[in-house]
């Protein structure tokens, strides 16, 4: 077989390929938007592949030849959603951070979060099943230590005065905090929402600039550096 033969013969293959693979980012992309969608009508226990599958007019068979179960299409989510999270930070870690005040930050960091939140569907129970099934704990896990590496170089670049495991502290206090009350703001009605996204800036400008030069905390031995 000639070059320009093969070539030819290649250039076919790959003609066939891609639709394929375009059909099934499409069919992937479909599942995990029902999925989500559904999360919110029925919740995360009455979910079932058999009630995904019948969503998308197809058999539960070809549902299972993109996921094998329930708990992998949760995951996916999960990991669609962290991708999310990790864009807006490093979004985030892009701006002048040196510059700018510390209120501005945290309207900033609330704001990206906040919209990350508000973009994924079916967050609050998927959010649960990050807790609750221990197919998906790494999930949770990988969300606390995404952003707290984040926020501690973003905490440096802000000038905080703090030794290592204050910083990763506080870190984790932002994220706990945030992660709280921005699952409540979503679910709330738009004035409602506003005043507890107030309320969350305030807190954490309240609890950050009192303890960003705090270089000498007392008792934390047993807390890890990251």
């Amino acid at each position: 077989m000639s070059n320009a033969e093969q070539r030819k013969r290649k250039s076919q293959l790959t003609a066939r390929r891609e639709p394929v693979q375009a059909r099934a980012r499409e069919r992937t992309r479909q599942i995990l938007d029902v999925t989500a969608r559904l999360l919110e009508e029925v919740g995360l226990n009455d979910l079932t592949t058999i009630l995904i599958a019948r969503e998308l007019d197809i058999s539960v068979g070809s549902l299972y030849h993109y996921f094998p179960n329930k708990h992998a299409i949760l995951y996916a989510m999960g990991e669609q959603w962290l991708a999310s999270i990790s864009t807006a930070m490093h979004e985030l870690a892009q701006r002048d951070l040196e510059t700018i005040s510390l209120e501005r930050f945290i309207d900033d960091f609330s704001g990206c979060l906040l919209g990350v939140y508000r973009e994924q569907r079916g967050l609050l129970p998927l959010v649960q099943a990050m807790w609750g099934i221990p197919e998906l704990h790494e999930l949770d896990k990988r969300h606390n230590a995404l952003v707290i590496s984040h926020l501690v170089e973003i905490y440096r670049r802000l000038g905080f005065k703090c030794p290592p495991n204050e910083l990763n502290r506080l870190g984790r206090l932002a994220l706990e905090t945030c992660h709280a009350l921005l699952l409540v703001v979503i679910n709330q009605a738009e004035k409602r929402a506003q005043r507890t996204l107030e309320d969350l800036r305030q807190m954490l400008l309240v609890i950050l600039n009192e303890r960003r030069n705090d270089n000498r905390p007392a008792g934390l031995n047993d807390v890890e550096a990251p």
